[in-house]
């Protein structure tokens, strides 16, 4: 009797599936048709998108909000060449993420292949770990390597690379050793010592202040972090996708007052937060020349970044948080209501939403962006997920749009990466049809953002996902041009040379992207149509939509006490 054999296909799916892989993102072609079909055929859900980069935001999406990480397929040469920036993208974030790429023939290296490209050596700037199996029994190896590399320590993205002879080569089925799933992450604690000096240093604190980063998010580390909130009394600012962990309706949130916050505070923890750009390296004008540091993270390479720490705890977030909590319980200690602190940060919170508030309540048209942020965030569900890209539409719909929830925000991250939105919805939106049905993911975007990712509005109504996006139009990047001005400045000559480089064609027609693939669209040019089209939209659970919001063309943030980014004074 002939023994049952296996092909590359099947054997890389089955591993896969053997490592709790859930998900797959990406387009398929010679060689990788096959991997796709198998891993169907396993049960990994696959989602054929419209660009490898997209494909990879998604994937990279899916380990962030799973703790798994999903797998982006595509195929060899220019395929795999599009999925870098979603692998620099998800190292940079430090999300879990295993690429799979198709590549040459190996009876064929060196001699010009088609899309013949030196893969491997290529990913090794944007990954963890990168290999190609050596033959068809190494695969179930190579596979679980790469999901735990892409889990363990600081997660990343991953590389497999899978040549094209080797996907439908057989081989017998009693000779493949399927590999069991890795171990969830070991748990690190920090030295109790350090725990003992940072409750320390918080006691004789005058002006203390945390920071919830991304990294408590990941780390699942929220009721933990609420309960030290709690029981100290701490106020807290979180980074953009470090909101929800701590609700930012919770008296103790002092987003509106960042900038007081940050340069005014004495002692500043910082919970799975990096002193980077985002922070302004913690370094003067944005910070007290004095300020103390303590750092919780992952990495002891992360510990020391830029500013040296007071004290430099090195462990997993969740359970560095509950020894502090447990250090608490013996030692009780809460931050003062009444203190001076907390009437500086509660004195600038009331000043900014009142100029936001006043921003909001202007009645001109077209309208500028906080009328539109405040008209959506009024009709949102506490538990929808909101996903966000674009320049002021990202910076200021984060101060306005408020998450309750973990793990409820994504946008352009610590890369900053613009094309992330449609990616990011999509993965979103199938973790919540498997796990969370009644909840809803609306990604809101501005106009030039959408334009990166934008045919894949056919994706998300191909695979029935009822993503509400919100197009915040301004006419360009940043700022751009009324269509008066536009028709007049095209009067003076060849656009390429006349029109300015941050203009895009006026009040385009986005939503006619969504009703081509049987979604629906909206063009608003008001508050009330804004309220109407939102309002349709969440009643309906079933269509995707596109909110095409016309604004001011020279619309802007409200006055700064800082330039956004921080440039370097070393």
């Amino acid at each position: 009797m002939k023994e049952e054999s296996l092909t590359g296909a099947q054997i890389l799916a089955e591993s896969l599936k053997a490592q709790e892989v859930e998900y797959m993102f990406g387009i398929v072609g010679v060689p990788v048709i096959e991997v796709a079909m198998a891993a169907q055929a396993v049960g990994i859900k696959y989602v054929g998108m419209r660009n490898e980069q997209a494909a990879c935001y998604a994937a990279s999406a899916v380990g962030y909000l799973t703790g798994r990480p999903g797998a982006c397929l595509v195929v060899s040469g220019p395929g795999l060449i599009h999925a870098l920036g979603g692998m620099a993208n998800a190292n940079v974030n430090c999300w879990p993420v295993v690429v799979i790429g198709g590549s040459s023939d190996r009876n064929q290296e060196n001699m010009g292949a088609f899309q013949e490209f030196p893969q491997v050596e290529a990913c090794r700037l944007y990954s963890k770990f990168c290999a190609r199996p050596s033959s068809l029994d190494a695969i179930p190896l190579v596979v679980e390597k790469a999901v735990r590399s892409s889990i363990y320590g600081r997660p990343g993205a991953c590389y497999i690379d899978i040549a094209g002879d080797m996907v439908n080569a057989t081989i017998d089925k009693s000779k493949v050793q399927y590999i069991p799933c890795c171990l969830p992450p070991p748990v690190s604690m920090a030295e109790p010592c350090a725990i003992a000096k940072t409750l320390s240093i918080l006691r004789s604190s005058q002006r203390p202040l945390l920071i919830i980063g991304k990294g408590a998010a990941y780390a699942r580390a929220e009721k933990n972090i609420n309960e030290f909130v709690d029981r100290c009394g701490l106020p807290f600012l979180p980074t953009p996708m470090g909101k929800g962990v701590v609700s930012d309706d919770h008296p103790n949130c002092v987003a509106a007052a960042r900038s007081r916050a940050l340069l005014h505070a004495d002692v500043i923890v910082l919970l799975g937060a990096r002193l980077n750009w985002m922070l302004h390296f913690g370094l003067p004008p944005r910070y007290h020349p004095d300020v103390k540091f303590i750092q919780v993270d992952i990495c002891a390479e992360e510990l020391g970044n830029n500013v040296k720490p007071s004290v430099a705890l090195l462990g997993d977030i969740k359970a560095v948080v509950q020894q502090l909590l447990e250090y608490v319980q013996e030692q009780p200690w809460k931050y003062p209501s009444s203190s001076e602190w907390w009437k500086i940060l509660k004195d600038k919170i009331k000043e900014n939403e009142d100029a936001s508030q006043e921003l909001a309540l202007q009645k001109s048209l077209p309208m500028n962006y906080y009328t539109v942020f405040h008209c959506i965030r009024k009709l949102l569900p506490r538990d929808c997920l909101i996903v966000s890209e674009g320049a002021n539409t990202m910076d200021i719909g984060r101060t306005i749009l408020k998450n309750f929830l973990p793990r409820h925000r994504l946008d352009a991250g610590t890369f900053g990466t613009m094309g992330v939105g449609l990616g990011f919805a999509i993965a979103a939106a199938m973790v919540a049809k498997d796990h969370y049905p009644e909840q809803r993911v609306v990604c809101i975007e501005g106009d030039s953002a959408f334009g990166f990712s934008g045919m894949e509005a056919e994706t998300i109504c191909r695979y029935n996902l009822p993503i509400i996006i919100i197009v915040v139009n301004n006419n360009g990047i940043y700022s751009g041009l009324d269509e008066d001005t536009w028709n007049e400045m095209t009067k003076l000559g060849e656009p390429a040379t006349v029109v300015p480089p941050v203009s895009l064609l006026p009040n385009a027609h986005y939503e006619q992207v969504m009703s081509a693939f049987r979604g629906k669209g909206y063009f608003i040019q008001t508050p009330l149509e804004l309220q109407k089209a939102v309002e349709a939209s969440l009643l309906d659970s079933r269509t995707p939509a596109l909110l095409n919001v016309m604004i001011d063309p020279s619309s802007d943030r409200k006055k700064q006490d800082f330039h956004w980014l921080t440039r370097s004074n070393l």
